[in-house]
């Protein structure tokens, strides 16, 4: 039940994760004069900045749970390491699948941008790295468990 779950949360995650990367680049990017290097909107960058760092915070907790099932790691990694890997074989057709999702305009350009200069497949990657600790896979474990197994470690070293 744990990684049915956990397969649902990462379906969920990983267009959440792809959306809010993609509006966060472009709202900061629109408030941001580089030849001048000065903020042009504060408020549009606060916000931009505040979503990124949410995005950056789920990615964190996906990353360090302990309690999450691998598969809310490896559904988004293997869509975004996926996309990417799609963009080096066929950049012409991966960058015109954006125009043909629902929400368009200036999202377009951010999911553009972020898939060809490889922060996806860096997110990707990022994603994937919890799927490899065998841990992860078991059921939870007890704190008495712990305790137990930490007790006969320190009755097995010689004084």
């Amino acid at each position: 039940m744990r990684h049915a779950f956990g397969f649902l949360l990462g379906v969920l995650l990983a267009p959440a994760l792809v959306y809010g990367s993609a509006w966060g680049y472009v709202q900061a990017g629109q408030s941001f004069d580089g030849a001048g290097r000065q903020i042009t909107d504060s408020t549009r960058m606060y916000g931009a900045f505040a979503l990124l760092a949410a995005v950056g915070l789920v990615v964190g907790v996906i990353v360090v749970a302990r309690w999450a099932s691998p598969l809310v790691s490896l559904v988004p990694a293997l869509a975004l390491i996926g996309f990417s890997v799609y963009f080096l074989i066929d950049p012409d057709r991966v960058l015109d699948l954006p125009g043909k999702v629902p929400p368009g305009g200036e999202l377009d350009s951010g999911l553009r941008m972020l898939l060809g200069t490889g922060v996806y497949a860096l997110m990707g990657f990022a994603l994937m790295a919890p799927t490899w600790a065998p841990r992860r896979w078991s059921g939870r474990r007890s704190d008495h468990d712990d305790e137990e197994e930490s007790s006969d470690y320190y009755a097995r070293v010689p004084t």
